[in-house]
């Protein structure tokens, strides 16, 4: 058993955006085409605690052939504490197990936040490319100042480092003051704004990222600029009158119509899912175009697909063999019967 640290992961990814951006596309592509087999996560909660849950996501990404050895299974078990916050730590951890296709046997187990977070932030990256098309948009908008928000200004700046301009804004003005001290300096030419009001935020630019710790929906777009791209990470920060008047783009429909988000609510209300336009693997083929309505907001709403944490574990576990990273843990597996 190959066991990889936090550090090794960070020192495998670190300055990689572009390459990650890239895998969390490739995967997508692979799940559209039906090269996937990716059961409903496993959301475990405790009683009088609505706020905390560990969630397990299982899965299997296929090779990009039928005969290639790129394919990969395990599963990812993430607990999301918010509480965490207050205390100082971090409000999520993870680790994913992956293993052997071989014969089934758990090969290695790599921590896994920086995984989630990056795949994360690569996949609003790369649904901000999509969505705006050719526009170059007037600066970028952060809903919540916490991990997720700075690996998505991460990969942002990585994807357009012409950005000029950043407005945060957070429930906490103390957390939105620390997050831009701490990094700002991703976007190291950029204007800084911080927002005292959401709708203030909200019309701050036409590139948005919600990345809170919502429960239930709060707030529809109205404040937004004409046609802004909204990229809707948390998923319970919409209406369901928001998300029926904006054009939907989803990673799996099956997916993100689940556990109270704020489609899933849009879901019930309608009782279909008309309102959903293209999934973004579709996109990524070019098997399906949007045509948005001038004006309307353009709205990406990733479930979180745990093919994307194999994706980047595999990438990780390679890179860390080839370095010779991590620690192997001899006999973890019982021994061969005699």
């Amino acid at each position: 058993m190959l066991i990889i640290r936090h550090r090794e992961v960070a020192g495998v990814l670190a300055g990689r955006e572009k390459e990650v951006i890239d895998l969390v596309a490739d995967a997508y592509q692979r799940h559209d085409e039906g090269r996937t087999s990716l059961p409903h996560s496993v959301f475990l909660r405790f009683p009088g605690r609505p706020r905390d849950r560990i969630i397990g996501l299982p899965g299997y990404l296929g090779g990009k052939t039928d005969d290639s050895p790129d394919e990969v299974a395990g599963m990812k078990w993430i607990s999301s504490f918010p509480g965490n916050v207050a205390a100082g730590s971090q409000r999520a951890s993870a680790a994913i197990l992956l293993n052997s296709l071989e014969n089934g046997h758990p090969e290695a187990l790599i921590e896994g936040s920086l995984i989630s977070a990056q795949r994360t932030a690569a996949s609003a990256a790369l649904g901000a490319r999509l969505l705006l098309g050719g526009r170059r948009p007037s600066g970028v908008t952060l809903i919540g100042c916490g991990v997720i928000n700075r690996e998505i200004l991460r990969f942002l700046a990585a994807e357009r480092p012409e950005l000029g301009s950043l407005a945060v804004y957070d429930t906490d003005p103390e957390r939105a003051r620390r997050f831009t001290a701490e990094h700002a300096r991703l976007l190291p030419n950029a204007e800084v704004r911080h927002c005292a009001s959401l709708d203030e935020a909200l019309g701050a630019h036409d590139l948005v990222s919600f990345a809170t710790t919502a429960a239930t929906p709060y707030t529809g777009l109205g404040a937004c600029p004409p046609g802004a791209v909204v990229l809707h990470i948390s998923l319970r920060d919409l209406t369901v009158p928001a998300v029926l008047s904006q054009h939907n783009v989803v990673d799996d429909p099956g997916h993100v119509c689940r556990e109270n988000t704020s489609l899933h609510l849009a879901e019930r209300e309608t009782g279909g899912r008309d309102f959903i336009d293209a999934g973004i693997g579709a996109l990524l083929r070019g098997t399906a175009r949007l045509n948005p309505e001038p004006g309307k907001p353009l709205v990406f709403s990733p479930f979180g697909l745990g093919v994307l944490d194999l994706a980047l574990a595999r990438f990780a576990r390679d890179e860390a063999r080839r370095s010779g990273m991590g620690t192997l843990i001899d006999g973890f597996l019982p021994a061969p019967a005699p």
